[in-house]
């Protein structure tokens, strides 16, 4: 196999199943740099996915080729809306972020098939009619060896995903509001002093993070699976977390962990047609997202400089 054959396999792999892990990373990051855990983020995807299969199944017939785009809309507002049940939970009653997210966890999960199940009288929903069509941009496809590898037969999405990684990274670092979230994150105590409405950056910070969640849910039931079933998801969002932290809570740090583990999972699909891999059991490339998720949590979350008031309810006026 020449080079550009192996690269021709693997990037647009990588491209195909990055950009859900990108969007959620990303949500994590503004919920858990405000200072709010969010192990909902499994949840959040699980929202989105349903919401944007009965969307697209709902609606094919009528918006045509713009389905599936008003699609992640419709997620992102679900995926808002859910993520405000673990803001309040959180930030309001103060009840212990980690419990509250497992629990959106299974109220996603149980919702959605509840819901699948009376509108389509099945464990699994149809598959989609109008996925996300595949592009190519005239004139950089013709280009040398990068052309056919990168700028054609792709998904939007993933630039999509690069886009909104740097969109984040200037929100966070490059607005007031963003020097305000990262001020509550690490100290909420003396945001407050000078005037931050701590709560309300929580709330902002939290909804964000379902907004992106859901968008990753969405992406991933449109391009990758096309349908909804319990299994659709299966630990996406929690490998999400893991890109996260190991990416020590910064957008384009997320980004990279993300492109990391989409990687890894892509060698799941395509490692049986590459040199050196395809004598690895298909097994082993199954479970190796999930054990690169297990290893860079118990190697880096300990190195990892996390907010310094992640996971602790700000109680106003309490020293």
């Amino acid at each position: 196999m020449s080079v550009f054959d192996f690269f021709y396999i693997l990037i647009p792999a990588l491209f195909f199943y990055s950009p859900p892990l990108i969007f959620t990373a990303l949500g994590g990051v503004f919920s858990e740099r405000s200072g709010v855990v969010n192990i909902a983020l499994e949840g959040l995807m699980i929202i989105g996915a349903c919401a944007a299969v009965i969307f697209n199944l709902s609606f094919a017939d009528v918006f045509g080729e713009a389905t599936p785009w008003l699609a992640l809309l419709v997620a992102i507002i679900v995926g808002g809306l859910f993520s405000l049940l673990h803001a309040v939970a959180s930030i309001s009653l103060r009840a212990d972020q980690v419990v509250s997210g497992m629990a959106l966890n299974m109220l996603a999960l149980g919702g959605c098939m509840y819901l699948i199940k009376k509108l389509y009288n099945a464990g699994q929903s149809p598959n989609i009619t109008t996925p996300f069509a595949k592009n190519s941009i005239p004139g950089l496809e013709d280009i040398p060896f990068i052309g056919p590898i990168v700028f054609k037969d792709f998904y939007w999405t993933f630039w999509l995903s690069i886009a909104v990684a740097v969109l984040v990274w200037v929100i966070i670092y490059k607005t007031s509001f963003g020097l305000r979230l990262r001020a509550v994150g690490e100290h909420p105590m003396a945001a407050d002093t000078a005037g931050v409405n701590v709560a309300r950056i929580r709330y902002i910070a939290v909804t964000l993070s379902g907004m992106l969640g859901a968008l990753g849910g969405a992406v991933f039931a449109q391009t990758i699976t096309s349908n909804f079933y319990h299994g659709t998801i299966a630990g996406q969002g929690f490998i999400a977390l893991a890109a996260m932290i190991f990416g020590k809570w910064h957008p384009l740090g997320a980004l990279g962990a993300a492109l990391f583990f989409g990687l890894a999972q892509s060698l799941g699909v395509i490692g049986s047609f590459l040199p050196g891999i395809k004598e690895i059991s298909p097994f082993i490339l199954e479970i190796l997202p999930y054990v690169l998720t297990i290893l860079a949590l118990a190697g880096f979350i300990g190195r990892a400089d996390a907010p310094a008031a992640l996971g602790t309810p700000y109680i106003k006026g309490k020293r």
